[in-house]
């Protein structure tokens, strides 16, 4: 398959290099030109341009941060819609609003062309090693013939229905469960703290317990080992995460008071300067609010 991916940061990266592995004829582009430079070492084409790399791809991956680059890099002059041909695909693999999916899909739509929403679940480790969890919607023919490439980046793809922003709707809501457990974990290292006890201790009981998976076990131990500087999601990314899930949540007209609390926390760390540090960082903030820190 002639396969385009835009976006080779620290997720991007690992899931390009997964599709290349796959045998999939892969052309790579990213504003930085030298994150292109280890792809194409291993095989991959570097485009010069969206419009490059679109004229060679029947499906283009994008894995972006913000809103605004994959709305420039689908909707803008020369971008997707513009140069693409018809019948081929974009998968929209980042964490997106609602508005701007709904807005892709048009502009697509439009061009005679199709919409995938596929946000994935994981950190840049998982997406180097094919682990990813990928929620994905769209049209059911197309989401077949994406079937290889996601088989290719993650470990279980589930499939969400007909309307890419279904996808979207997910990715965001469990985002937002993922934000308050990691508020709730760091009021309780807070609170044994108080007590005297090792946050260890704490950190053994429950993840052997109630809160096995891998998101209370991995930030669990960051908030124990003070590991902040070991990025696997920044700050800065959950706080543009947390506005799109509020935003979303406007649009629904759905309150989400818990999302609140992760929000403010996410402004106190950008606030003491904590904004390209791990979110586990939170653990700091809690500690100061209990003046231990």
């Amino acid at each position: 398959m002639k396969v385009g991916f835009i976006g080779l940061g620290r997720m991007g990266q690992g899931m390009a290099r997964r599709i290349l592995d796959a045998g999939h004829d892969l052309s790579v582009y990213d504003v930085v030109a030298a994150q292109a430079a280890p792809l194409a070492d291993a095989g991959a084409r570097a485009a010069s341009s969206v419009a490059d790399l679109a004229a060679r791809s029947d499906v283009v991956v994008t894995m972006l941060v913000a809103d605004t680059a994959v709305s420039d890099v689908a909707l803008g002059t020369r971008g997707l819609c513009e140069t693409l041909g018809k019948g081929a695909i974009h998968v929209v693999m980042g964490t997106h609003g609602v508005a701007t999916v709904r807005e892709l899909e048009v502009g697509h739509g439009a061009a005679g062309q199709t919409l995938v929403a596929a946000p994935v679940l994981g950190r840049p480790d998982l997406a180097a090693a094919g682990q990813l969890g990928i929620v994905v919607a769209g049209p059911e023919e197309a989401i077949g013939r994406c079937g290889e490439l996601l088989e290719a980046m993650g470990r279980r793809t589930f499939v969400a229905g007909p309307k890419p922003e279904s996808a979207t709707a997910i990715k965001l809501a469990n985002n937002a469960v993922l934000g308050c457990a990691m508020v709730a974990m760091a009021e309780g290292f807070s609170l044994v703290r108080k007590y005297g006890v090792a946050p260890q201790v704490f950190q053994d009981v429950m993840t052997e317990g109630l809160f096995s998976a891998p998101a209370y076990k991995v930030y669990g131990q960051k908030m124990v080992d003070g590991s902040y500087d070991e990025v696997g999601s920044p700050i800065n990314v959950g706080l543009k995460d947390a506005n799109l899930i509020a935003a979303t949540a406007d649009l629904a007209r759905v309150p989400m008071p818990s999302h609140n609390v992760y929000r403010d926390r996410l402004l106190e760390a950008v606030a003491h300067g904590d904004g390209d540090r791990d979110q586990a960082v939170l653990a700091l903030e809690q500690a100061r609010a209990a003046g231990l820190e």
